[in-house]
């Protein structure tokens, strides 16, 4: 409304313009000049207030919107399971969120209000002009319809530019990020010239496609130019003639160009105005596409209670793929009774972490069902499911925040004192505490500023503050010394009493701790036991025993509690 209001009192100055020139300049009236001079200045004073008025509740508005659309990605985001993540790069999705959503914003706060404004004006205009010389208008609406087909004709053709240009930027941002990310390697391995130039062949890409671009706006922006000027020409010469011929005032033809010109500066805006149009709607094409993409693992309808219980877990007839067609886990049955340990070993590829992974429902089975205490997995809550899950991976992730915010980021209200409780368990406490600034130490990103074993023992001690019902250790000693493991088996020995335990491990240290080994190979159960038993009963677990699939490096503690190395 703001923007209409604007615009009224801008198509008001072309007729005060007009009368000002017939009722006072052309009879000399000093008088009725400044009558109309003044209206002229008044109307300009308050379409430029309401302008300004609109320039901010659009760009408040305009922003809101941004707000809004990224927070919604970014909720959308969080909810998607991991199987969407396996199938999209991370650059792809940060541009969607950060470029994309950038080009929405500034046609719906900026190009939008402009369009709508321009079309009022196109439509004002157009009454007007007829009002004022109706020969006039007729001649200016038979030049009209080639800049309306120059303009069609670069819409249809600048759209699919513009949206390939935003998928190869998100291209580009994908390779910035895996290198950026992954620059420790890139430098380790001297691939800094390789990577320049992967880099470079991507910006090459875009460059390219913007070339596109920039040919088509060489082609058509002209004429979107020069088509209104010479439009103007004719009537320039037809609206003399009027004049010398008595048809029209002095005034009449002053109006009718200043009204034309309202007319021609919103066509000669309409190409800058259709690529940030094209570019908005192949941002939001893909904005849209991933706010449409369906989570694959939600919460049930009608959620059942977590039952009590002690962690007892069941596998039944279990079929899983990250493919539907090439499944890795087959029709497996495997039973855990209730604070048992259990090792699950097997040859690289036979789904012992993919097993893992299906209890706090990271993913769900194409056929069968994870049974906690009683209850399908599926049945409940998604926060009470793996709030009593917790998960120990050979990748660590750290934040970038503090030593004791990253221990509590499963229990954000724990206090001090529980925090340093789960690191003594986690045999962390010393390191920490020689940290510049203690448990208050701000880890840099990924935690990339402490050792691999440093970070492994805050990734422990963070499972150990849920207290969980199941814990699943992967591999999760794989990134410390045998000297800090055996303090860590000693933590664990005392954590793993009471709850069920999940052992994915290739160290024979670690994997004593389990009351029993169970061997996965070719997505099913082969054997379970203990290890004299399956050396010579399991021929799968044989074969991984004598080819060194399992690190037989065993670490024992003496008396006083210094690590000695010995082979078993």
């Amino acid at each position: 409304m703001l923007a209409l209001a604007s615009q009224a009192f801008a198509l008001a100055i072309p007729g005060l313009t007009g009368r000002a020139i017939d009722n006072a300049i052309e009879p000399h009236d000093r008088g009725q000049l400044w009558l109309w001079t003044g209206l002229i200045v008044a109307s300009g004073l308050i379409g430029g207030a309401l302008m300004v008025a609109r320039r901010l509740i659009a760009g408040r508005l305009s922003l809101n919107v941004e707000f809004d659309l990224r927070q919604s990605l970014y909720t959308h985001l969080q909810r998607l399971s991991f199987g969407f993540y396996d199938r999209h790069q991370t650059g792809q999705l940060l541009s969607r969120a950060t470029s994309d959503v950038s080009a929405v914003r500034m046609f719906l706060g900026y190009g939008l209000v402009f369009v709508t404004q321009y079309g009022a004006s196109l439509i004002a205009a157009t009454v007007l002009l007829f009002i004022t010389s109706w020969q006039l208008a007729l001649i200016t609406f038979v030049l009209l319809p080639p800049i309306a087909i120059v303009a069609t004709r670069y819409s249809r053709r600048s759209h699919p530019v513009l949206r390939d240009i935003q998928q190869r930027i998100a291209d580009v941002t994908t390779q910035a990020e895996e290198d950026i990310v992954g620059v420790r390697v890139v430098k380790a391995f001297a691939q800094e010239d390789t990577e320049t130039r992967r880099f470079a062949e991507q910006t090459e890409r875009v460059f390219e496609r913007e070339l596109d671009s920039a040919r088509l706006q060489a082609r058509y922006r002209p004429l979107l130019d020069l088509l209104p000027q010479l439009a103007f020409a004719v009537i320039i010469l037809a609206g003399g003639l009027l004049v010398i011929d008595g048809q029209l005032s002095k005034g009449g033809f002053f109006s009718y160009n200043l009204y034309l010109a309202m007319l021609i500066w919103p066509l000669r805006m309409i190409g800058m105005w259709i690529g940030q149009y094209q570019r908005a709607i192949a941002s939001g094409e893909r904005i849209f596409q991933l706010l449409d993409e369906d989570a694959a693992i939600v919460d049930p309808a009608s959620p059942l209670p977590l039952p009590s219980g002690g962690g007892e877990l069941r596998f039944e007839d279990i079929t899983f793929g990250y493919d539907a067609d090439r499944p890795v886990l087959r029709g497996l049955d495997l039973a855990l009774a209730a604070g048992s340990t259990v090792a699950l070993i097997g040859r690289t590829g036979s789904g012992k972490t993919t097993l893992a992974s299906l209890v706090p429902r990271f993913y769900d089975p194409q056929h069968g069902r994870v049974v906690l205490d009683g209850a399908d997995v599926r049945d409940l809550r998604l926060a009470d499911l793996r709030g009593a899950i917790a998960t120990v991976a050979e990748d660590t992730f750290l934040f970038s925040t503090s030593v004791a915010g990253n221990i509590a980021y499963g229990v954000p209200g724990a206090t001090r004192e529980e925090i340093v409780a789960a690191a003594r368990k986690a045999q962390a406490h010393e390191f920490i505490e020689a940290l510049p600034d203690g448990y208050d130490t701000v880890i840099g990103e990924r935690g990339l500023t402490l050792s691999g074993g440093q970070r492994q023992r805050l990734s422990i001690a963070r499972a150990l503050l849920v207290d969980p019902r199941v814990l699943i250790l992967d591999d999760a000693t794989a990134s410390v010394d045998a000297s800090t493991e055996a303090r860590i088996r000693l933590a664990l020995e005392t954590v793993m009493a009471g709850r069920t335990t999940i052992i994915i491990a290739h160290r024979l240290s670690t994997i004593a701790l389990a009351d029993e080994i169970v061997v996965i190979d070719n997505g099913r159960v082969a054997a379970r036991g203990r290890h004299e038993q399956l050396v010579d009963e399991s021929p799968v677990y044989a074969e991984i025993w004598r080819h060194g699939l399992v690190d037989r490096t065993f670490v024992s503690l003496d008396a006083d509690d210094e690590p000695a190395g010995a082979l078993s």
